[in-house]
């Protein structure tokens, strides 16, 4: 009886340790928001200024304010947009944070000299800012900086952005990714993703998002020639909960500058 009274009370114990350790863990792995900052360019001069910004001022202060990883990409030579756009992807902890960095950006580089921040009214150093609000997916909380060795002109950034037709299609979409293990594949085939989240504020809404990684532009092609082929996704995109649950698909190419973090 004493044996079994002891049994039992391991048992109890084990299991206290077990669900502490399990809430310790999702504390730890925080589900994470980003922002997807891209500048809209019409011009070189347009280009050199906000490069010369986020390489000298932005990035910096983003490091000062304890964010590690700014990333910084723009379209391969190939895409029309090439010369046209920067993107910029941050990760913060919470929404009161992305506010609180975001603020204090401002009174930090308030006394800064620069092109960009000096401008004047009729030589503005872009056409105009999107700001791009997301929320990490439940399979994936927090940013992965990928870890690619190959030269950075040949890396290959994939981000990629699903629309759907209605709010209630495209939970179908999220649950594809996550229910139904979406992401699972990608990891499975290395295409060493960076994000997926859902598009909580932007220009293009329901929408989510994501960026995959590769060494170079044939690397991508045969990762997702690989994954269209897989017998995992062949089940997925036939089951009728996920038909039609994108009514648009953007895929943007990218390639880190010299000064992005990743």
């Amino acid at each position: 009886m004493k044996r079994m009274r002891f049994n039992f009370l391991c048992g109890i114990i084990m299991s206290v340790c077990c669900l502490a350790t399990l809430e310790l863990y999702a504390q730890n792995q925080k589900k994470e928001f980003y922002e997807i900052k891209v500048y809209h360019l019409k011009n070189k001069s347009q280009e050199d200024r906000v490069d010369e910004y986020l390489k000298n001022l932005f990035i910096p202060a983003m490091h000062k304010a304890g964010i590690k990883n700014v990333g910084v990409f723009k379209p391969i030579a190939t895409d029309t947009a090439f010369g046209k756009r920067i993107y910029v992807l941050t990760a913060y902890s919470s929404p009161e944070r992305f506010v609180e960095v975001s603020d204090g950006l401002v009174s930090n580089l308030s006394s800064e000299k620069s092109e960009y921040l000096d401008a004047a009214y009729t030589d503005a150093p872009y056409q105009r800012i999107e700001s791009i609000l997301l929320r990490a997916f439940p399979l994936m909380l927090q940013m992965e900086t990928p870890k690619i060795t190959s030269a950075r002109g040949d890396r290959i950034y994939e981000l990629r952005s699903y629309e759907s037709a209605t709010e209630s299609i495209y939970r179908s979409k999220v649950r594809m990714f996550n229910d139904g293990d979406e992401v699972g594949l990608f990891k499975r085939l290395g295409f060493n993703a960076v994000f997926y989240a859902d598009v909580i504020s932007g220009s293009r809404m329901p929408n989510l998002m994501y960026m995959t990684t590769f060494v170079n532009r044939t690397a991508r092609d045969e990762k997702w020639k690989l994954f269209v082929e897989d017998p995992h996704w062949k089940r997925l995109v036939s089951m009728p909960e996920y038909q039609h649950n994108i009514s648009k698909m953007s895929i943007y190419l990218l390639t880190p500058t010299e000064y992005s973090d990743y």
